[in-house]
């Protein structure tokens, strides 16, 4: 068992929690960067936070002088950068902060770690959005095409990751990570919107739930098996880029589908288009809609990764079936629900 030190900035998301929990579990001390914020943003850290071995501090991306005392406070072996402005549909509504993030903010953390002479290890999150449309399936070698400024950010910051692993020798590797979801992940996501959605409609608290591109499909893993990818990166004795993937492929449409089957509904569809709806075949009820406002002003159609390299060289590979993971997601939203009716 390790006894080493790990830095995750953007712990309190979903994957930065569930990562810390996986460290925590190989015994190593845990420093996790979050944002000042006046309101609790700690809700999946609750589990953790007792734990000695596990530190919350503050930090920013936007600081370089914040980031560079914490490294030499904490003097890291692996640091895992997981902080950003992750909302690909968010990147169009304030582009310059989400660059600000997730290109500059790699940057500097690039410099603090090259002033620090430590040695650490670091971990990038990329992302399969920087392939935008480019042909499927998509590897470690297929060119960068972005279909949104979050996508662009992250392809700039991989090569980033890049240039200063060549030019000062650093153990940075770049993980391309492909849609990865569980229960907590976040409210505004369009699988969680699914899942919370299908729950309030069981409950009686909704009744239509609006989508935008129906057509638009992902490869989806489960966030658990995939922080596990992002731990053996920073085993290997070299730096590499390693695309994270299931390396099959669904649309929103069919998770909508799985989800709704949960809760024992089976969905048909009818019409076409901005006009198509997906109805409960037993009830009759209109349970789906399409909202053009939800339609991204860029549209990315598809995107399944070729993870073979990880298979070959980290020996990793999914391990939870598509279906238990939207079940997993409806149940966590269903126990939700649950605890906030009345008794």
């Amino acid at each position: 068992m390790t006894g080493k030190t790990a830095l995750v900035t953007g712990v309190s998301g979903q994957d930065g929690a569930l990562l810390a929990e996986f460290l925590l579990r190989k015994n190593y001390t845990v420093h996790g960067l979050r944002l000042y914020s006046a309101t609790d943003d700690t809700q999946r850290l609750h589990n953790l936070i007792e734990d000695k071995k596990f530190h919350l501090r503050y930090g920013d991306m936007i600081d370089g002088g914040s980031l560079s005392r914490l490294l030499n406070d904490i003097q890291p072996d692996e640091i895992y950068n997981l902080a950003g402005q992750s909302h690909v549909g968010v990147s169009f509504e304030v582009p310059e902060a989400t660059l600000n993030i997730n290109t500059l903010g790699v940057c500097r953390l690039l410099e603090a770690l090259r002033g620090s002479g430590s040695g650490a290890r670091l971990y990038q999150a990329s992302s399969s959005e920087m392939f935008g449309n480019a042909p499927a399936p998509q590897n470690e070698e297929t060119p960068h095409r972005p279909c949104s400024p979050y996508g662009a950010s992250k392809s700039c910051a991989f090569w980033l990751v890049r240039s200063y692993r060549s030019s000062y020798r650093m153990h940075a590797s770049n993980g391309i990570l492909f849609n990865h979801e569980s229960a907590w992940r976040g409210e505004d996501f369009v699988t969680r919107k699914i899942t919370r959605g299908v729950a309030a409609i069981e409950a009686g608290q909704l009744e239509c739930l609006k989508l935008g591109n129906l057509d638009a499909r992902r490869d989806w893993g489960h966030a658990r098996d995939y922080v596990e990818g992002m731990w053996l990166m920073l085993q290997q004795d070299e730096p590499d880029d390693y695309v994270i993937a299931t390396g099959e492929t669904l649309s929103v449409r069919q998770f909508a589908e799985v989800a709704f089957s949960c809760i024992g509904t089976r969905i048909v569809w009818k019409g076409a288009g901005v006009d198509e709806k997906g109805v409960n075949e037993e009830t009759g009820k209109v349970h789906i809609s399409v909202d053009p406002q939800l339609f991204r002003p860029n549209e990315l159609h598809m995107l399944i990764g070729d993870a073979s390299k990880a298979r070959r060289k980290l020996g990793w590979a999914p391990r939870t079936l598509f279906s238990d993971m939207v079940k997993e997601m409806v149940e966590h939203d269903r126990e939700l629900i649950r605890q906030t009716v009345p008794r």
